[in-house]
């Protein structure tokens, strides 16, 4: 007799986040804000290609596809279709839910359509070459300008410059840096963003 599997079907809708690993051609994972709460998302290898091309943050989309209650009680969900959807006065409720919930994990700060963030990589080659003082002091310049609520600090992985670490991008714009000192970061952001500071 085989395994039984506890598979159903979900859909979910909310507001996209981002790609778990963006700086692969084909991301696997999907970021979520939903009003319950941020979700992480499995994406069928159809989407993959698809998705990174005509997603941005904020957009509001619905996913359906699977979900698997594992022996252990994580839920595991894997999506077979993303479609963007238009918000309702309900779900602009929920993003404001969203953003003020202390479920959320890390929630965008700021309305749809702005992707102001500063990208950083984590993996160890790069913290061995200064990417958490080079963080810590993204974190306190953004502070001391008052762009804290306005810039998001994202964590990501490796970004195949490992020897040229730390490396960051700056978005909306993707400008790529490597090999950054915390000394610089000033003057990074008054050159990413100047019409946030002077507005």
């Amino acid at each position: 007799m085989g395994k039984l599997k506890n598979v159903s079907m979900f859909s979910l809708e909310g507001r996209f986040v981002g790609f778990i690993d963006e700086f692969k051609e084909k991301p696997k994972r999907i970021r979520l804000a939903t009003s319950g709460g941020e979700r992480w998302i499995k994406l069928s290898k159809e989407l993959r290609g698809s998705l990174s091309e005509t997603l941005q943050p904020g957009d509001w989309i619905q996913i359906s596809g699977e979900q698997n209650l594992k022996k252990t009680g994580e839920l595991k969900l894997k999506a077979y279709q993303v479609t963007l959807s238009a918000p309702t006065q309900q779900q602009s409720a929920i993003s404001e839910d969203t953003q003020n919930s202390p479920k959320t994990l890390s929630p965008s700060p700021h309305p749809p359509r702005s992707a102001s963030c500063v990208m950083v990589c984590k993996k160890s080659s790069c913290c061995k070459r200064g990417a958490r003082e080079v963080s810590q002091a993204l974190a306190e310049s953004l502070r001391d300008r008052g762009l804290a609520d306005q810039v998001v600090i994202k964590e990501t992985g490796c970004m195949k410059q490992c020897k040229h670490g730390p490396c960051m991008v700056f978005m909306p714009d993707k400008s790529r840096y490597t090999g950054v000192e915390p000394k610089e970061i000033p003057m990074l952001i008054e050159k990413h963003f100047a019409a946030k500071l002077n507005p």
